[in-house]
């Protein structure tokens, strides 16, 4: 999806938003982030079309913020709802100064803190994903023996 808005009389001027230091012109979600949505956020507005507008709209009013100071793939939006997200290049596509514009790749929404406590640390959210899961095909190979 793509928002493109006309600065002045005759002059094409591509839209972006600037979230760190990249500038977002573009928004793609995944198959995966379209399933998490649905079953973690919200199952009303579950179109392709509503997912992009609603981030649109967050990151134009500066509503999405980096989780982690250093790290730029997981966002924060509304200090409540996690969200991963990718970039990459977008090509033959610069700014007015020739800067690059970047595609934002929504890889899955995480959820939201005030409904899920563990995603207020996601560093130790993550190491007991994965200890469970460890723990879980531990369990499995012992039965098959």
């Amino acid at each position: 999806m793509k928002d493109k808005v006309m600065g002045r009389w005759s002059t094409y001027e591509p839209f972006f938003v600037e979230l760190g230091d990249k500038r977002v012109a573009d928004i793609v979600i995944t198959n995966h982030a379209k399933l998490r949505w649905t079953d973690r956020i919200s199952s009303s507005n579950n179109s392709i079309e509503e997912i992009c507008a609603f981030l649109w709209e967050k990151l134009k009013n500066n509503n999405m913020v980096p989780y982690y100071r250093n790290e730029e793939d997981v966002y924060l939006i509304d200090d409540d709802l996690v969200v991963v997200a990718e970039f990459s290049h977008l090509e033959h596509e610069t700014d007015l100064v020739g800067n690059p514009l970047h595609k934002m790749i929504i890889v899955t929404f995480l959820g939201k803190m005030s409904e899920t406590m563990e995603l207020r640390d996601l560093k130790s959210y993550y190491s007991w994903l994965r200890h469970s899961r460890r723990m879980t095909l531990i369990k499995n190979s012992r039965k098959r023996r």
